[in-house]
């Protein structure tokens, strides 16, 4: 239950700019909820509130936010039981007072123009335009960048799309109209009750997805942090929790074209199939290649082909590196940096079978927002117990 101390909403500076609600469930979270705060407090964008909710932590979390909100009269600290990252994020939506909602998990960072950037998008667009997604960096636990994100990007109404190409990819990309989360029904605490939590963000996406417009800027702004022992290392239950979403959200949309579900299904099932195989599962690995491969005869025998090329190219570079008495040299890391200009993403080259596919459903949009524009509006839906979500009979995310 919320501590009674934090019940009370904080008055915010008045401003001619819209209040934006900055959630942040965190779960024993010491280890980087200061780098985290000072993130979200160190926005170009200055009217926000930011609501950390502390869900159940065991450790130093609910102090350190205590710490840091005597230098930040914006922040407040909720605390509840721990019902999982969905109550939480659930739990900050209900009692958020902006207009929009930006959702920052607890140990990732934010470029300190973000918001700025994404309430300038989405205040000149109407209402049917939910939220505002940005691209992101893969960051270490010393926010080094690994990797950045496949800069693949679509805006307007991509719920046949993202279903395939999940474009958002984290849950600290999105800025969302707070009506629009309400009327969706917030996210889904079911997943996390049954075991396989970690993609309740995705579910959360698609949902909107399937409703509303979504807007895109097109920039890395977000540290993605990914280390051993936080939820997205936890493979296993990361492609479980993949396949169950994306099979909710197509029951719930049977209207969706043959060539949209196939796709979704197996671009799904792949993603899990490398998840299995790095959590070690072997089982689990050879059922869903079984599936993959009832729709894609070849994917085993890629497989094989791919296997047989790394260990070739492996022996060389062992041999090579033998021969010159060196060992390869340590890849450059740079760090995410929340002040300066945002480091660009590279572009990949595109086949010409990606661009086909990806016409293809573009069309599928198309035509579903054509059906959806003159449908009658849905009544909100209030998130009154935040350790479970309503699933609606409506439409779409999942």
């Amino acid at each position: 239950m919320l501590s009674s101390s934090d019940t009370d909403r904080r008055d915010v500076p008045h401003s001619t700019r819209p209040l934006v609600s900055v959630v942040i469930p965190a779960f024993n979270a010491s280890r980087y909820i200061e780098r985290t705060l000072r993130s979200a407090g160190r926005q170009t964008y200055r009217n926000l509130e930011i609501i950390v909710v502390n869900d159940g932590s065991t450790d130093d979390t609910a102090k350190l936010v205590e710490q840091v909100a005597l230098e930040d009269s914006r922040i407040r600290l909720l605390s509840t039981l721990n019902w999982g990252v969905a109550a939480a994020r659930n739990t900050g939506i209900q009692e958020a007072a902006g207009r929009y909602v930006a959702f920052l998990d607890a140990d990732d960072l934010w470029h300190h123009t973000k918001i700025e950037k994404q309430v300038n998008a989405i205040d000149r667009l109407s209402p049917q335009w939910a939220a505002v997604y940005v691209l992101h960096h893969i960051i270490d636990h010393e926010d080094e960048i690994i990797r950045s994100c496949r800069p693949d990007v679509a805006r307007g109404y991509i719920f046949a799309r993202h279903l395939t190409f999940k474009y958002v990819g984290n849950g600290s990309a999105l800025l969302v109209r707070r009506d629009a989360a309400l009327e969706i029904g917030g996210f889904d605490s079911s997943y996390a009750a049954a075991g396989i939590g970690g993609c309740e963000d995705l579910d959360f996406e698609l949902r909107l997805a399937a409703r509303y417009h979504i807007d895109v800027i097109p920039e890395p702004l977000v540290g993605y942090r990914q280390y051993p022992g936080n939820m997205s290392s936890n493979h296993l239950q990361m492609g479980q929790s993949a396949l169950e979403v994306v099979r909710r959200s197509l029951a719930a949309n049977p209207h969706l074209p043959q060539y949209a579900t196939r796709s979704a299904t197996i671009t799904t099932q792949k993603y899990a199939f490398w998840e299995f195989r790095q959590a070690g599962n072997t089982y689990l690995s050879l059922v869903t290649a079984f599936s993959i491969s009832q729709n894609e005869p070849g994917f085993v025998v890629r497989l094989a082909l791919e296997k047989c090329l790394r260990l070739i190219h492996r022996s060389v570079h062992l041999v090579t590196t033998s021969a010159n008495g060196q060992h390869a040299a340590r890849m450059t890391k740079s760090k995410f940096d929340q002040e300066t200009s945002p480091s660009s993403v590279v572009r990949p080259q595109e086949t010409a079978h990606f661009r086909r596919h990806l016409v293809r459903l573009t069309e599928v949009d198309a035509e579903l927002s054509a059906i959806l524009e003159p449908m009658a509006e849905f009544a909100p839906v209030a998130i009154d117990d935040p350790t479970c979500l309503r699933s609606r009979t409506r439409k779409s995310e999942i």
